[in-house]
Order: C-alpha cells, then structure tokens, then sequence
C-alpha cells in the first residue's frame, strides 16, 4: 500500500539513492527525476522494487513539466547540487539559487510540501561562489515558502562519495599530500545513510517550517581526516602544509580538468569550519541522531585502495 508520493530531484547521486531505498522500505511511491536517462537510469533501476519507483529524464528548468510532476506528489524533495562550475547552465548560481526557487514557487501554489536539502557552514564563506549560492537558495526557499524545511549537512561520505574515495585515491599513489590551512579546518562528518534516515524522519514525521543541521557524531579536522583515511589503506604519506599562494596557483590549472581535484572555490571554502553553529537545531534534537563513526565506517570499503583489496590479511585482523 502506498503510503507517501516522493518527487526526487537530484535523485541519480549519493543522497539521492540512499533515500530512493529509504522510502521505498516503507512503501513510498517515488518518482526520481534525472537530467540524464542514458547515463543515470541504469543506476535509479536498481534502487527500488518494481511500481516503488518512476523514472523521467527532465530539464530543471522547463517550469511546465516541473509543474506537472509536482502536482502529482505529496512531497518535493531537492537534492541538485554540484561541486565545481561547467559551462553556461550548470553553474552555481542557477543549480543552488535559481533552481530551488523555482521548485519553492510551485510547491507553494501546489501546495506540495517542500524538502530542500543545502549546505552546512555556508553563512561565513562569503569568499566562495559555491556558499554564497547555498545561502542565497535558502533565502529563496524560506520567503517563498516559510514552511518549507531545509536540511544542512556537513560532510556527507560514503563509498559512492566524491570525497574520500578521491582522497584515498591521491593517497594511494601520492608520496606527499598538500595541507591547506594547516589541516585544520574541522567537520562533522555524517554518513550518507544516517542523511538518509535524518531526511525520512522529517518526511514521515512532518516536521516542518525549521532548518535542520545534518551532523555526524564526530568533530574531525582535515588533518584527522587524511589521517584516519591513509590509516584505512595502510600508506603514510608525508602531509605537507602548502602556502596558500600556490595552493591557489595549483587549484587554477586543476580546475581547467573535467573532473578537478581541487578547486579555488574549494580552496575559499575550506577557510571555514564545517560543524554545527550556536543555537541550531541539528537532527539530534529532533530525535533522529547520527550512529556511524567515520573510521569504522571508512574501514568497510578501504579495502578498494589497499593492496590485496578485499583479502588483505589487514582487514582480517
């Protein structure tokens, strides 16, 4: 029986299918929307049973089909964002601001309830094109529709991430590894599942009309971070604090790659703390507390930059 009709955008990513698996434990009908059937629906197929899950190739901004599919859900749920600029339409500006008030605006004629999931911290990156359109979307979000509820979180990490499992990466091969600011730049590391969960609790509990900040149980700096993940695949190399200058010289070649491991956006982000602020409300004040420590967790699929992989006699200790 289906209880709740779940419209998902930015469903094909780490976040995205996690929550598709989530919902449809509990009998929620989802319907996932992808800017790329070809690349992405192999992938959505897989996440839920047959008649739990539909899958339309869409453009984020064609307001007449953003109409028709919300108007058919009980729940909007966003999830777009991206990490580095490309081109003329997947930039910034128009995936983290436009688009999200876009989807406040029908929600509110709608009347369909609104989750939108952001960014942690962004309030004091105003160096960061990334932040500022994290916090300019949320803004959106909130005057157009102040009962809708926007979810922060902060590191989100998984094996299907684009953060550690890059990082292990560089690890595994590198001798010497840069330290911007110092390393310490602390986080709060939450795994993709607990997101998950944290977002189901708010769907199936309606709570609304609150920001929430997503948090792991752990308060990590970067260092700490290269550490614990160079302890998971056995490799030591040497973390080398970089002058920022030519931090940010290196980031300006990275950037021209499709796929940069580093930007100087990133370098700009990365002055600012990743960790729960003041008076906030996080999602263990909801009730719905993060359980998977960072080491552990990392320790489950390290295995794919170690040597040996999954026989390691390491692992098996």
């Amino acid at each position: 029986m289906i209880t709740k009709k779940i419209l998902i955008f930015g469903a094909s990513g780490q976040i995205g299918r996690y929550c598709i698996r989530r919902f449809a434990k509990n009998n929620y009908k989802i319907t996932a929307v992808t800017r790329n059937l070809h690349r992405k629906g192999y992938i959505l197929k897989t996440q839920a049973p047959i008649g739990y899950l539909d899958i339309v190739e869409a453009n984020l901004f064609d307001e007449k089909k953003l109409k028709e599919l919300i108007g058919k859900a009980d729940v909007c749920l966003n999830l777009v964002g991206i990490l580095h600029e490309k081109g003329r339409v997947s930039t910034f500006k128009n995936l983290h601001s436009n688009f999200p008030k876009k989807l406040a605006e029908i929600c509110n004629s709608e009347k369909v309830k609104f989750v939108h999931v952001s960014a942690l911290g962004s309030e004091k990156a105003i160096d960061s094109k990334y932040a500022t359109s994290k916090v300019s979307g949320e803004k959106f979000v909130r005057n157009i529709l102040p009962d809708s509820t926007i979810i922060k979180p902060s590191l989100v990490y998984s094996v299907d991430d684009n953060f550690t499992t890059k990082f292990m990466g560089l690890l595994s091969i590198l001798p010497i590894f840069p330290l911007y600011y110092n390393g310490k730049t602390k986080f709060m590391p939450i795994h993709v599942s607990d997101l998950a969960e944290i977002i189901f609790h708010v769907i199936s509990q309606e709570i609304y009309s609150t920001d929430i900040e997503a948090v792991g149980p752990e308060t990590l700096s970067f260092k700490e971070i290269l550490q614990i993940l160079m302890k998971c695949i056995r490799k030591n190399c040497l973390l080398l604090p970089m002058p920022l200058p030519l931090a940010r010289l290196t980031a300006f070649f990275m950037q021209i790659l499709p796929e940069p491991p580093i930007t100087q956006d990133q370098i700009n982000l990365l002055k600012y703390d990743n960790i729960k602020s003041g008076n906030s409300t996080t999602n263990f004040d909801i009730g719905c507390s993060s359980k998977q420590k960072f080491e552990e967790s990392i320790m489950k699929y390290a295995f794919n930059w170690t040597e040996g992989g999954q026989f390691s006699s390491f692992l098996k200790k």
